[in-house]
């Protein structure tokens, strides 16, 4: 199971705010607390378990249906995105491309394959606004 994005980001932002604490990192250089605030994280994580759950229910996994589950995913993250004033940048923004397609590979998509018969570069990048 791939490990969702969301996990390493409480992850990082655990470590910061410790280090704060701790004395060994100033607030000003507390990365993750600015970009991965808790509930900006809890509803991508929502998001992403949603997605993970309707692929993963695919059988068979047809490109009509497996195209609809990232129209879905995508577009609730560009909602996300606006409801906590466009949070998502260029690096997050890569990873949750490549999050989405990881799923779809985990769930023995051929994503090459995929995108080729759709004729587009990303899976993401149809409804992407972030």
């Amino acid at each position: 199971m791939i490990e969702r994005l969301t996990h390493r980001w409480r992850q990082e932002t655990a470590e910061q705010e410790a280090a704060i604490a701790a004395g060994t990192l100033s607030p000003d250089d507390a990365y993750a607390l600015a970009f991965f605030p808790p509930a900006f994280v809890a509803a991508v994580d929502a998001a992403l378990e949603a997605y993970e759950q309707e692929i993963a229910r695919l059988d068979p996994p047809t490109d009509e249906a497996v195209w609809a589950a990232v129209e879905r995913v995508v577009v609730a993250l560009n909602d996300i995105d606006v409801e906590f004033g466009r949070h998502i940048e260029t690096m997050t923004r890569e990873e949750l491309c490549a999050y989405i397609e990881e799923v779809l590979a985990d769930a023995g998509i051929d994503v090459d394959a995929l995108l080729e018969r759709r004729g587009v570069d990303e899976v993401a990048g149809e409804w992407r606004d972030w």
